[in-house]
């Protein structure tokens, strides 16, 4: 049995539903109000309507590769149908753009549970200023109310502030925190947490790391260096290697993207403060070009407001 099967299937609750749609309120404003002007005085989806959708979506950051598979998407539908009125859009785009999300073969994440790895190692990678810590906190948060037992690694020796973070959200969760003195070798800090998290018959074991950008060769050096000493005392270490990224950055998070992929092997994502911008369209462009699962979405400042990511409720929700 793989890893993945261990994911079951969990209703959305009428609070994680609320929380979404409250989060993704200034997108949603943007986008439906830009597609209603798109087809104003339209009454079929013709050239003018679809070179307008065209427009609509590239600056609702769901970028140009992905806009351009969509409207080819829905140009065939329009072929294919002889008549498609502009009303009957909305449905059509939510459908075509669910059915694009849904052909990264990527699966949904149902539970914050992990399965057969123990412990299960997470390295937490991505430029400072874009939620890494508050969004380790906030998994540390769901994964110990699930009922794993969590340790923090607090690999980012090069800033204070960020150990000191890692450190406050460890004492508000309740979940142990290996730190070492500033400048410390970041693998050594990792080395000790995965040790410690063994010792100590820990389920999950989070590593955070310095998000720096400027020298990607120095970057990947450093990664690597992690992962190998973390393999040291568990084989196949780290099992994930979450990539935080701000979607109110746009399209500079898909650059953000591209460098880490380059860096590291990225396996998963989570995308941050959704709540606070009308840049959310960036998911649906970030999971189409990049093939890496969206595992989790930061939807409010609230501690469970970390989320796990599913396309259907995701797309649901734009489009409400």
């Amino acid at each position: 049995m793989g890893l993945f099967d261990f994911f079951k299937k969990k209703p959305q609750t009428q609070e994680e539903e609320q929380a979404l749609d409250k989060g993704l309120e200034k997108t949603k404003e943007g986008f439906l109000s830009k597609i209603t002007k798109a087809v104003v005085g339209k009454s079929t989806v013709d050239d003018d309507v679809l070179d307008n959708l065209e427009e609509v979506l590239v600056t609702s950051d769901v970028g140009v590769t992905t806009t351009l598979k969509i409207i080819d998407r829905i140009q065939a539908r329009v072929a294919r149908d002889k008549y498609v009125s502009t009303s009957e859009l909305n449905n059509l785009l939510k459908e075509e753009i669910q059915t694009l999300l849904a052909e990264n073969n990527s699966a949904d994440f149902e539970h914050f549970n992990y399965g057969e790895h123990k412990p299960y190692v997470i390295m937490v990678v991505g430029v400072n200023g874009v939620g890494k810590t508050t969004t380790i906190g906030k998994l540390a948060h769901q994964l110990k109310q699930a009922g794993s037992k969590v340790v923090l690694g607090a690999a980012d020796t090069f800033r204070a502030a960020a150990v000191d973070q890692l450190k406050l959200w460890g004492e508000r969760v309740g979940v142990r925190v290996v730190a070492q003195a500033m400048g410390s070798d970041p693998a050594s800090v990792a080395y000790d947490t995965v040790k410690s998290a063994v010792a100590n018959g820990e389920d999950v074991c989070i590593i955070d790391t310095a998000g720096r950008l400027h020298n990607k060769v120095g970057l990947m050096h450093e990664l690597t260096k992690i992962k190998n000493v973390m393999q040291k005392v568990v084989p196949g270490a780290p099992h994930e290697i979450l990539l935080v990224l701000d979607a109110s950055t746009g399209q500079n998070a898909i650059e953000q993207c591209t460098q880490f992929t380059q860096a590291t092997d990225v396996n998963a994502l989570a995308l941050t403060k959704l709540d606070g911008t009308a840049k959310g369209g960036v998911v649906i462009g970030i999971s189409d070009q990049f093939k890496i699962p969206v595992k989790y979405i930061g939807v409010g400042e609230k501690i469970g407001d970390l989320q796990l990511f599913n396309k259907k409720e995701f797309v649901d929700s734009l489009f409400k």
